[in-house]
This record gives structure tokens, C-alpha cells and sequence, in this order.
């Protein structure tokens, strides 16, 4: 006999992270229980209206925000953007292109340039290096 497995749970946090939505734009019964795998597995592949509407049209979490926006989560800090953005805010954004939002933005690439860089060499097969002949005494 095989023992009942329990299904694995986790805080709303966890969950609301795993969707990146925003966790306070949640409804309350979202953010007061817990998430089976389960759960969370039904909502990723069937989301209901109010996860798809977040999606949409936010407020989106810090990490959405920037991945629309092309930067990283501390460029939107050092941009003075602190709160989550809806996605209206982030096309403002976009639109007025300010300067701290360009040099992040260039920054972004060169980080991303670099990595890839690093990547490559990394990937990139050494020439093998010859056996040396020994002596032998």
C-alpha cells in the first residue's frame, strides 16, 4: 500500500510571484489562503477573468515592469520607480522615454552584450593542449 501523498502548498506570495501578478491587486480570498500546485497549475493553464485582466492591464509587480520597460529591477529603483506600475503607467513611460529611462536601458544592453560574451567564451571549445613527452630515465 502506497502512502497518501499530500499535495504541496504555498503562501500567496509565492504563488501571486509564480504568476507575476501583483500580489495587493489580487482578490482577498487569493491572497488570504493558500496555493495547492494543484491550483496554481489550473490557474497558469486556465487562468480566470481577474488574473487575465492583471495580466492585461496590471498593476503589474517590479519584475513585469521592468522586463516591459528593458531594464533591470534596480535601474526601475535608481529611476525612482518604487511602486508597481499598471500597464497604462508603463506606456506613459515608454512614451516620454525620460533620460534615466534611456541610460538604463543602455546599461540593460550592455549587461545583456556581456553576458552573452562571457557565454560564448565559455562554450567555446579550448584548442587541446599536446602531451609532452617525458623522458623516461
Amino acid at each position: 500500500m502506497t502512502p497518501h501523498r499530500t499535495s504541496q502548498t504555498m503562501k500567496p506570495a509565492t504563488a501571486a510571484k509564480k504568476l507575476e501578478v501583483y500580489l495587493k491587486a489580487t482578490p482577498a480570498e487569493f491572497q488570504e489562503g493558500t496555493v495547492s500546485r494543484d491550483e496554481l497549475d489550473a490557474l497558469q493553464s486556465d487562468p480566470p477573468a481577474w488574473l487575465r485582466d492583471l495580466r492585461r492591464n496590471g498593476p503589474h509587480p517590479r519584475s513585469v515592469v521592468a522586463a516591459r520597460l528593458g531594464v533591470s529591477i534596480s535601474g526601475l529603483a535608481r529611476g525612482g520607480v518604487t511602486e508597481a506600475l499598471t500597464t497604462e503607467e508603463i506606456e506613459e513611460l515608454r512614451a516620454e522615454n525620460p533620460e534615466w529611462l534611456q541610460r538604463e536601458r543602455a546599461t540593460q544592453a550592455e549587461v545583456q552584450k556581456e553576458t552573452l560574451r562571457i557565454k560564448e567564451k565559455n562554450t567555446t571549445p579550448t584548442k587541446p593542449s599536446k602531451p609532452t613527452s617525458r623522458k623516461r630515465p
